[in-house]
């Protein structure tokens, strides 16, 4: 081969590979900006999850993509081991299509004529055009992404074309001739087909560059198997790579791709190796083309995993005597959000919804409890709110930092949207605990110093809290959910809660002046007072913020302000409901 073939090859090899990733990039924006999400979610049971995983990554054309968006799931938190070996088996399966799509490179039609327009280079000729006129002059997203497409497969073909160009030399070369011949050898052609695929991070790219190779006619059946054999193990190696650093249960779902890749290998190994060595197959000779490699492909594929499913449990001890470890000895999954799913931003956005889920329950649990020291405190309670609230202010730097990194993404308009409303509540949420924690202290005053509050002043401070407990559980609710009727719930009840608040000052005056109680302790009841009414209004902000940025606009004060000047029916009919049930 000459150095003008070897460049020719080389930049063959590059074209099919950015081919490859524009095709995939456009076939995944055309499938919608949650694939992906589509993928977590709908994996209750095993068949769903391998279907999957077959589908995903027939779009995507990668099955590594896959795994290391699984290994995400799981070292998240997201997913369970379990689930994920049925997706990986299906990534496995589904990343077989692309050598499929390669075989259009095989169609004819050189001669003249009518013919002409049915061979590879006239195909991909229309598409491309087809493909940039879309890319160029259609203002539809939707048809600028499928003009990627065509875009995409019309370089990959044309890389395709000019691999086979440049390595028909080779069939004339004794040299390659012996070394195809060598590789016949299973222990060989394996160990080729990993360091090869191992090196290029891509099987369907090794398969699509065997399916070049075989164009010489010098590849035969022989050759073939354990190169295909060698390519699916060494696919394992980018999703081994992508389990650095991640936790247990992250390092034993990258090390199911592994394990299904090797058993695959060691069952048709014994399997066929053994049935030749009795039968002699005669096909072993059998000169491969593009179609016969993409079949052998497939096949040994989809054997390898029909076989594997029904052992879901043995690779999932398997993987787990492998990698050492107990899971539930590492940091809570839901506070890991995972770095590799910035590049995929309706993941990023799923994780960060459910960690501000859980930063809103972990907020209102902690209310609870520290209204819970009023009563009957101990140091143990107090503490357990000190620890509550320093796991909120752990989630805001967390979820903030990555909400940060996410904004630098792109972006659909939706999605931005998504990104504000949680910015815009993470540090609500934060500060309904620090008040908790406020709530808190004041108990611990009111124990260490002996004090104690009239029997009216109990009487109006339970009303108030069970008022203020109930717009954090409504708001808490409302956000989790996304319903914006129960967030519409939560301004006549803050309305409320802030003229309570403004009674009770009044009623705590005319106390004091009758002598009821003292100045030290009136400083913790306007503690209290305080710290309950702040703790609507931030229930308020993030009610606002859920309303205000699903109509498209964001513009608090003035909501706030037409809400409170225009009291519609409906929110004069919740402020009365309310009225009747926290009244003094």
């Amino acid at each position: 081969m000459s150095i003008g073939n070897l460049i020719s090859l080389l930049s063959g090899v590059a074209l099919f590979l950015f081919g490859m990733a524009l095709m995939g990039d456009g076939l995944k924006k055309v499938a919608g900006s949650k694939l992906e999400v589509v993928l977590y979610r709908l994996t209750g049971t095993p068949l769903k999850g391998f279907l999957l995983g077959t589908g995903v990554t027939a779009v995507i054309q990668s099955s590594s993509a896959t795994s290391v968006m699984v290994v995400g799931f799981v070292n998240s938190g997201m997913m369970k081991v379990r689930q994920a070996i049925n997706i990986v088996m299906g990534a496995i399966l589904g990343t077989s299509i692309t050598g499929w799509v390669l075989c259009l490179s095989e169609l004819g039609g050189s001669g003249a004529g009518w013919t002409e327009l049915f061979s590879t280079a006239t195909l991909t000729g229309v598409i491309s055009i087809v493909g940039i006129v879309l890319r160029m002059f259609s203002k539809s997203q939707t048809k600028q992404h499928i003009g990627d497409i065509l875009m995409g497969f019309a370089v990959l073909m044309f890389g395709m074309s000019t691999m086979s160009d440049s390595v028909a030399p080779l069939r004339e070369s004794p040299f390659f001739i012996e070394f195809m011949m060598k590789l016949s050898n299973p222990l060989l052609g394996i160990l080729f087909g990993a360091i090869f695929t191992a090196v290029i991070q891509s099987a369907s790219a090794a398969v699509g560059i065997v399916q070049a190779l075989a164009s010489t006619g010098v590849i035969d059946f022989a050759t073939a198997l354990p190169v295909i054999m060698g390519i699916a193990i060494g696919a394992a190696m980018p999703v081994l790579i992508s389990a650095i650093g991640a936790n247990v249960d992250g390092k034993r779902t990258a090390f199911v791709y592994l394990v299904v890749e090797l058993a695959g290998v060691v069952f048709w190994g014994a399997v066929f190796y053994i049935a030749n060595a009795i039968f002699h197959f005669s096909f072993l000779t059998m000169p491969m083309t593009a179609v016969s490699i993409a079949a052998l492909n497939t096949l040994f594929r989809f054997v390898k995993v029909v076989i594997l499913l029904p052992f879901t449990d043995v690779i999932e001890a398997l993987v787990s005597f492998l990698i050492k470890g107990d899971a539930r000895d590492e940091v809570p999954a839901i506070m890991q959000l995972e770095e590799r799913f910035l590049k995929h931003p309706a993941l990023a956005i799923e994780q960060s919804r459910l960690s501000v889920n859980a930063m809103a329950e972990e907020a209102r649990g902690n209310l609870a409890e520290a209204i819970s020291l009023m009563r009957g405190y101990s140091d143990k309670g107090y503490d357990l709110v000190a620890r509550m609230e320093g796991t909120v202010d752990r989630y805001e730097d967390m979820i903030g930092s990555y909400l940060v990194k996410l904004t630098g993404c792109e972006l659909t308009g939706r999605q931005n949207e998504e990104v504000l409303k949680f910015l815009h509540t993470i540090s609500d949420f934060e500060r309904i605990s620090d008040h908790a924690l406020n709530i808190g202290e004041s108990a611990r005053e009111l124990h260490e110093k002996h004090l104690t509050f009239s029997e009216q002043a109990w009487h109006e401070l339970d009303v108030l809290q069970s008022a203020v407990q109930e717009i954090v559980r409504l708001t808490t609710q409302a956000f989790t959910e996304n319903d914006l009727a129960l967030a519409a719930r939560v301004e006549p009840l803050e309305e409320l809660i802030d003229n309570l608040c403004d009674e009770l000052k009044l009623h705590h005056v005319d106390r004091l002046q009758k002598g009821q109680c003292t100045i030290q302790i009136g400083f913790v009841f306007n503690d209290l007072l305080t710290n309950f009414e702040r703790i609507s209004d931030h229930c308020s902000n993030i009610a606002v913020a859920m309303i205000e940025l699903e109509s498209d606009e964001f513009d608090t004060h003035q909501y706030l302000k037409s809400v409170k000047e225009l009291k519609s029916a409906d929110f004069t009919r919740l402020y009365e409901e309310y009225s009747k049930v926290y009244s003094i």
